[in-house]
């Protein structure tokens, strides 16, 4: 009996669960309410470009069952590292804006900045291929102003309603919950074959950008078309950018599987240890002003975030200088707590019609109440303002200040009508008063409707390695989905972006880039949209190239703290090191000894130093460059541990630089150094400003055909 009591109780737990399933094959869409869905692609809008209205109730439930679907970590931008700075405006653009941070060249203005991956949860690795986060909270004189960006200047959708179809296309499939952190599969590339407005982001995530080298050595944008608003009320339109001061510089993908298993906080290490160092990053903001009466003047819509305005057209204007110089105290209280809204501006900074950016507005501020507890999020330290903040706005969860007084509410007589309102010339926020005639309706504008210019133009634009690179990344993506007919899909939409990368792409696939397809192509429309109205035009060229692209054309003057490890043992030359190390760490770099062991090691004057990494515990993709020394007592050590010879030639394969001392090193021989003795980036015997100069490049990638007969 109790036996068959248990299978009674199984069965019925059994019958529960599947009462309790959902399977949506075949049903037409509707909302939690039962009501059928007609377009779940567009928001509502005042006008085909107009601005995204409140009432839009499928926008607000399908955004806010996004908002709520993690507790308590963030649902994107999970993994994050953050620090400390400020921002030195170099010259005012009162003419553009009246903001205080724009004007006021004696100001520093204090910031904190997260960087983060995008789609893998906090416990995932630094290096996936990803978007990076890169958002600047401005603690300012006038409130707070986010901005709130990535380190890619466009992104995957061109309105908010599909942003909860696009993480959940890249997120871990939900049957099985794999892969982590990774777009490589067979849901992402269903839904980027079908929603053709995502293969600018896209192939910008399938080149060297997506494996940045550090935080510090990549580029931050605004992403959306802004305004600003000077003292006259006069508009102009604006997209921000970071410029990095130590240049934009990348991994290679190989590094980066291998980093993600001997430092999965790579990136996180990095930042902390630089600022630890006194080493502090530096990025120079930029604008692009376009005046109002500018807005149609290019091929592309200034709406679409999914389009960048090309340097070569609108040149970035530098106007200031950003410096992170204080790693937080507690990494739960502030990179944790600190809540990003783009809807926090200053008078000055004001919004566009940008749909993308409209359900932002509403969807960060909500997404905070689940994260955080509740509407009294900016009382938490690192989300307070540096000015006091006063209103009617009571109670609720976490609330921790205790507001005095009779009255919450305005008008009031009760407390003299406080707290009172600003006028414009006090520094009372006004809306700019855009003019709207229009019909409410749920659709795209035509305008942007051009999803094939701009991922040829990037691609065109890059270096003979970087195209390679993002060929390589496609094939190993599509690679790894399981259905033939969405490789197929990747594969047409590819050619019709540039058809050479679509080839190489297609032979690493083993598969035939197909003439035609069976479905339509673009699916991010309406139930009752016309298909062919709305699929992408054919590529335009409206610019041969953009070089500003290319990370072939980034600063190369600088060695801070690039990693150079030097591959010691007992006996190494102290006359050789001594030199090296000296050009070296007055040139800014860090040197790391590396040695067979832990502890000490003595150089070939009797003096002990300490091991940085025994070579067990390290790998050659965790520094920038590789140095030598020699000493034949050191060398005939470090030549009987196989792991120095991988090191050595797996620094080879990525193209770094590496400088050995002593044309007789028998590592010479021993390793692929002798079939490279004429590399531009291998130095023999060379002076040390020849080795900081090649470091200098970031990596020799003449070297990338040749490298190849190096075993992975």
């Amino acid at each position: 009996m109790a036996t068959n009591k248990k299978e009674n109780l199984g069965s019925a737990k059994t019958e529960a669960l599947k009462a309790s399933e959902k399977d949506s094959t075949g049903k037409v869409m509707t909302t939690n309410q039962g009501l059928k869905v007609n377009d779940t692609n567009n928001s509502l809008k005042s006008g085909e470009r107009g601005s995204t209205l409140l009432e839009d109730f499928l926008l607000r439930e399908k955004i806010t069952s996004f908002d709520h679907e993690r507790i308590p970590e963030r649902i994107v931008h999970a993994r994050g590292s953050a620090a400390h700075g400020v921002f030195e405006l170099y010259e005012s653009i009162e003419q553009y804006s009246k903001a205080g941070i724009f004007t006021d060249v004696k100001r520093t203005t204090p910031v904190f900045v997260r960087f983060s991956t995008v789609a893998g949860s906090k416990g995932s690795p630094d290096l996936a291929r990803d978007v990076r986060g890169f958002a600047v909270k401005f603690y300012t004189q006038e409130g707070t102003w986010d901005l709130v960006g990535n380190n890619m200047p466009i992104f995957f959708i061109q309105d908010a309603i599909k942003f909860p179809d696009l993480i959940h296309s890249v997120k871990p499939e939900p049957n099985k919950e794999i892969p982590q952190a990774a777009s490589a599969h067979d849901t992402f590339y269903d839904f980027v074959s079908h929603t053709t407005e995502t293969l600018h982001n896209h192939i910008w995530v399938m080149s060297d950008r997506a494996i940045p080298r550090s935080f510090r050595m990549m580029e931050g944008f605004g992403i959306h078309t802004f305004r600003l608003i000077n003292d006259k009320n006069e508009s102009h339109f604006v997209r921000f950018h970071w410029k990095p001061k130590l240049g934009v510089h990348s991994l290679t993908w190989d590094e980066a599987v291998k980093i993600n298993g001997a430092d999965a906080d790579f990136h996180r290490r990095d930042l902390w240890d630089a600022i630890d160092a006194g080493q502090f990053p530096e990025w120079e903001l930029g604008v692009q002003i376009i005046p109002q009466e500018d807005e149609f003047k290019f091929e592309f819509d200034l709406l679409d975030p999914t389009k960048l305005i090309p340097e070569e057209m609108v040149p970035v204007k530098i106007i200031g200088k950003m410096t992170l110089n204080k790693n937080p105290e507690n990494f739960f209280a502030e990179t944790e707590q600190v809540a990003f809204l783009p809807g926090h501006i200053v008078p000055g900074i004001d919004f566009t019609n940008d749909p993308l950016l409209q359900g932002r507005l509403f969807s960060y501020r909500d997404t905070q109440l689940s994260r955080l507890g509740g509407p009294n999020f900016n009382q938490i330290p690192i989300n307070r303002p540096v000015v006091e903040s006063h209103n009617n706005q009571r109670d609720g969860m976490m609330q921790t200040e205790i507001n005095k007084g009779q009255t919450a509410y305005f008008p009031n007589s009760l407390s003299g009508g406080c707290p009172h309102l600003a006028k414009m010339a006090e520094g009372g926020f006004h809306s700019y008063e855009e003019r709207i005639d229009a019909k409410k309706i749920r659709t795209r504008s035509a305008s942007f409707n051009d999803h094939f210019s701009q991922p040829a133009l990037f691609y065109r634009s890059l270096a003979k390695w970087e195209q390679q690179h993002v060929a390589d990344a496609y094939t190993f993506e599509l690679g790894k989905c399981n259905h033939d007919h969405i490789k197929e899909r990747m594969l047409w939409l590819i050619a019709e972006i540039d058809e050479d990368l679509a080839k190489k792409v297609a032979k690493g696939l083993g598969l035939e880039i197909p003439s035609d397809i069976e479905r339509p192509i673009n699916q991010a429309i309406g139930a009752d949209a016309n298909i062919e109205e709305q699929q992408p035009p054919k590529k335009k060229n409206y610019l041969d190239s953009a070089p500003t692209l290319s990370q072939a054309n980034t600063k190369f003057d600088s060695i801070v703290s690039r990693k150079i490890a030097v591959l010691v043992a007992n006996g190494f030359s102290m006359k050789n090191y001594k030199a090296m190390a000296d050009a070296l760490e007055k040139e800014g770099a860090v040197l790391n000894l590396v040695a067979p062991h832990g502890g000490m090691v003595t150089c070939d004057a009797g003096m002990k130093h300490k091991v940085d990494a025994a070579i067990m515990t390290t790998e050659s993709v965790l520094f920038d460059a590789v140095y030598i020394p020699g000493g034949k007592e050191s060398v005939n050590e470090l030549m009987g541990e196989a792991k120095f010879l991988k090191f050595i030639n797996e620094a080879l394969k990525h193209c770094k630089a590496i400088a050995v001392d002593g044309k007789d090193n028998a590592l010479i021989d021993k390793t692929y150094l002798a079939k490279f003795k004429d590399d531009a980036a291998v130095l023999i015997d060379e002076k040390p400003d020849a080795f900081i100069n090649a470091i200098k490049q970031h990596r020799n990638w003449d070297r990338s055909e040749k490298v190849k007969e190096i075993p992975a």
